[in-house]
């Protein structure tokens, strides 16, 4: 089981700790509900340095991209990242990933953790295509990197202390290559949490550095650690989807509600697109939509969804009891003609016919 550079940190908290995509990683200090009021309120931080970071070389770089990106990487400008899925070739999703563009022979790619071996392989695959190789244009560096996401209201408060150059009023979805605490570092405006905040990308050896003097800015902001179980919660108050629940290798992006990041531009022959536009032109047969309870229950991942006289629908993909609402929510996939906001359905729990209602996200 790999740790990261924080592994050590986390154990002396008293963390309880669990494997989770080959990694020892911490699933909650405080509990889950503590945890994820503190980034909803305050700021927390995450040891997020199991994601995978893949650089993308070269004169090629963009062509590679638009291949493999259901988004339209072209649009991409010098600091400015992109959210995007990775079509399988078989109507389904490798991974869903963020590209960050440093210039136009230079991206780098944030995938998710259990996925990066898996997405390196289909990169590389598709470099040959272009004559990019691993080692030269096409690089994996996940593990000569850590990354911490620092989330919540005060974030940006916090991590302004940690930098000389200005970053507070950074826009959404940008980076910077910039110096935290005296090391090279990148600071992106991603989040996974919908409260605010930025992530930190830093080398292994300037580890300890950045999480001292993290921890130092910190103290008058109530800083604390959060783990796995409330970055769970967190995004799924916020309707983000999870790689493996509610998206994976058989779910199409149109399927998931993300036609947003899947672009038919002129000249984009990127892999799945005939596919997807046939997709796209003769509608789809299940949707991804977001539950909340009416009846008292958690959905939980597995369940079944079915109408309220018990006809199958689909199937719950991610659960859980809302910290913010203190009712339960979900998302999950129904039948397209069943999918319509406001439309009552039911959860299968314990064999009872619980019932909810169909809703748009986010659910806070």
């Amino acid at each position: 089981m790999k740790t990261t550079a924080f592994t050590k940190y986390h154990i002396a908290a008293g963390a309880k700790m669990a494997e989770f995509a080959g990694y020892n990683m911490p699933i909650e200090f405080t509990g889950i509900n503590d945890e994820h009021m503190t980034v909803r309120e305050k700021v927390g931080v995450f040891d997020v340095s199991h994601m995978g970071e893949i650089w993308v070389k070269g004169e090629k770089a963009l062509d590679l991209l638009q291949y493999i990106a259901s988004n339209d990487v072209s649009k991409l400008y010098d600091g400015k990242v992109q959210y995007t899925t990775m079509p399988n070739g078989k109507g389904g999703i490798v991974d869903d990933v963020l590209i960050y563009k440093f210039s136009d022979t230079k991206y780098m790619l944030c995938v998710n953790a259990a996925n990066t071996e898996k997405d390196w392989n289909h990169i590389c695959l598709a470099g040959k295509k272009f004559g990019m190789e691993p080692g030269k244009e096409l690089e994996n560096s996940s593990d000569n990197i850590a990354q911490v996401a620092i989330q919540g209201p005060l974030a940006m408060k916090l991590v302004q202390k940690m930098c000389e150059e200005q970053v507070e009023d950074m826009e959404y979805y940008t980076f910077k290559q910039t110096k935290v605490a005296g090391c090279d570092a990148i600071l992106s405006i991603t989040g996974y949490t919908g409260s605010g905040g930025c992530e930190i990308y830093m080398y292994n050896a300037d580890a300890d550095t950045i999480w001292e003097a993290m921890w130092k800015a910190g103290e008058e902001f109530g800083l604390k650690n959060i783990g796995l179980g409330a970055r769970d919660t967190l995004r799924l108050e916020k309707g983000f989807a999870l790689y493996g629940n509610d998206i994976d290798d058989t779910t199409s992006p149109l399927e998931a509600g993300l036609s947003w990041v899947t672009k038919f531009a002129e000249g984009k022959d990127f892999i799945d697109r005939e596919y997807l536009a046939k997709q796209k032109a003769e509608g789809v047969e299940r949707k991804l939509v977001g539950l909340k309870m009416i009846d008292r229950g958690i959905p939980r991942h597995g369940y079944k969804i079915a109408t309220v006289e018990g006809e199958e629908l689909g199937v719950v993909t991610s659960g859980t009891m809302s910290p913010m609402l203190k009712v339960g929510i979900a998302m999950g996939y129904v039948k397209a003609d069943q999918a319509k906001v406001g439309n009552v359905v039911a959860v299968v729990i314990r064999e009872r016919l619980l019932k909810a209602e169909i809703v748009k996200y986010p659910f806070v």
